[in-house]
């Protein structure tokens, strides 16, 4: 099996449109939870999200790009691009049918999707959809648009498991690379899902904080007061590569993919597993195919979305795969800055992952007033960044359908 390797990286989320902006972010403890602009959420039990700030996609795209495609797809097309820079590859100078595309998405389109059959029902009935309407809803075009912007040939495939998605387009990443099919595969995930829709249905299952009087301290991972997720937008890329390839052309290694893994719940529609057997599972077979153990991780960057029920079940599943180890990993939850940004979850959390490997610090979870009893024993690290020596990594992700995706980074 081939050595995978992280040779470039970038992120448009609700803390910062940069890798760098994002993570200095992070380590000050910065909310990115606001009300919404985006429309009037008047009527709405939610009334605020993490939206993206001062984004200007014109750094990177055409007006015409940002025009006939959906946010979903722009948030890629800045991200991949500010990976690509720095990786440094120049496609002129390779086989492109080596290098693929491997992206994921939750909803795709919706906004798009939204917008058009809205305008249609206040009209007269008569079909007048935009030409570009099947094209900026449907969840594989950002993978494609990648493909086609910079004429790569190789692996075009777009991965949906809800919230666990870009963890698992970053795993079929790894995968594809390690077995020798092909050099170089950028990965990662998007979402532009705060719409009236999206907000409207997440409300009705009663997952949404509805903490209106003060946003920047909704998102309250393993806090005994937490009453839901904050919902955010955004997107996370990195350039995947493998790594003799990497060193033949001289790239800078970032970080290295060491082991992934994904497991089904097969228990509930949206509720993980109360025991969190499915995310205990796929951590230990992540670790094996990583060749480490849990005392080996030195930083777990957790799913935790700040709900009642998902976290308790993580701190459980995380517990039981340290077991009498004596293993203490340091743990956060950087949602509590972003929010939840669903499909694009994995790979902003990645990114988080593998900045504290390069970096010692790790960042906190903000809004910790009093920690879940569930966490006593675990080595939570609340409100503040601290330092910290990471050689390995784990990034959580768990989605809707009983999805859990597991991926492992380390230090080259």
């Amino acid at each position: 099996m081939k050595r995978v390797v992280i040779t470039g990286l970038g992120a448009v989320t609700p803390i910062g449109n940069t890798v760098n902006e994002f993570w200095e972010s992070l380590n000050n403890g910065k909310s990115g939870a606001g009300p919404i602009t985006k429309w009037d959420p008047e009527h709405y039990k939610t009334q605020f999200a993490c939206e993206l700030k001062d984004f200007d996609p014109s750094i990177y795209l055409e007006r015409n790009d940002i025009r006939k495609n959906d946010p979903y797809v722009v948030y890629a097309l800045c991200s991949t691009q500010q990976a690509i820079d720095e990786s440094g590859l120049d496609f002129n100078l390779m086989d492109r049918t080596r290098v693929g595309v491997i992206w994921g998405t939750g909803v795709g389109g919706f906004d798009s999707f939204e917008k058009e059959v809205m305008d249609f029902a206040r009209g007269n009935g008569t079909p007048r959809f935009n030409p570009y309407f099947i094209v900026k809803t449907i969840p594989n075009m950002a993978s494609g648009i990648i493909s086609i912007r910079h004429g790569l040939m190789g692996i075009n495939q777009t991965v949906i498991s809800a919230c666990a998605t870009s963890n698992s387009a970053i795993m079929d990443a790894f995968n594809y690379i390690r077995l020798g099919k092909a050099d170089v595969i950028i990965s990662g995930g998007s979402e532009a899902s705060i719409t009236y829709a999206a907000m409207g249905g997440f409300s009705t299952m009663k997952a949404l904080s509805q903490r209106n009087e003060d946003p920047t301290s909704a998102s309250r991972p393993f806090d005994v007061d937490r009453d839901g997720f904050v919902m955010g937008e955004g997107s996370g890329a990195m350039v995947l590569e493998d790594y003799n390839h990497a060193v033949a052309r001289g790239a800078n290694i970032i970080a290295e993919v060491l082991g992934a893994a994904s497991t089904a719940d097969a228990y509930h529609l949206s509720a993980t597993h109360p025991e969190g057997l499915g995310a205990k599972t796929a951590m230990n077979l992540a670790l094996e195919e990583a060749g480490l153990t849990i005392s080996d991780i030195g930083y777990i960057n957790a799913h935790a979305t700040s709900t009642p029920v998902g976290d308790v079940s993580e701190l459980k599943a995380i517990k039981s795969v340290i077991g009498n180890s004596g293993a203490s990993p340091k743990i956060s939850s950087t949602k509590s800055m972003t929010g939840h940004l669903l499909g694009a979850a994995g790979a902003a959390e990645g990114i988080a992952s593998i900045k504290a490997i390069q970096e010692g610090i790790i960042p906190p979870t903000i809004n910790v007033d009093n920690l879940d009893p569930e966490a006593e024993g675990l080595d939570i690290v609340v409100n503040e960044a601290v330092e910290s020596e990471v050689n390995y990594a784990m990034s959580n992700t768990f989605g809707f359908g009983g999805h859990n995706a597991i991926v492992v980074f380390g230090k080259v």
